[in-house]
């Protein structure tokens, strides 16, 4: 199982299907800048085997600041998530290029 790419657009509407925006940026750079709405589940928590607490019944949009990092692992995002999953093709960036929202700071 892997994850399917999509653009920030069809992100922003799967959101109104119950689908969840999952943060896999570190802290430091979520604390800069955020989805409104995402839940945190960095990758180094991830790496250090503290549970993935995703929320049951959601689709899981992992996202990153510009996509690598979901791509580079997203055998091992698909494989918590254990229903299909998507990557923000671009991240947070891919985001805001889009007229999306954030929060900063």
């Amino acid at each position: 199982m892997t994850l399917k790419n999509i653009s920030a657009v069809e992100a922003h509407a799967l959101l109104d299907q119950n689908a969840v925006l999952v943060d896999v940026r570190e802290p430091y750079e979520q604390a800069a800048e955020r989805i409104p709405g995402s839940i945190e589940l960095p990758l180094s928590q991830l790496a250090l085997g503290v549970p993935a607490n995703l929320p049951e019944g959601r689709t899981p949009i992992f996202l990153c600041a510009s996509g690598m990092r979901t791509s580079r692992n997203a055998v091992a995002l698909a494989g918590i998530a254990g229903v299909p999953a998507y990557n923000l093709s671009g991240g947070i960036m891919a985001w805001k290029q889009a007229g999306l929202p954030t929060n900063r700071g």
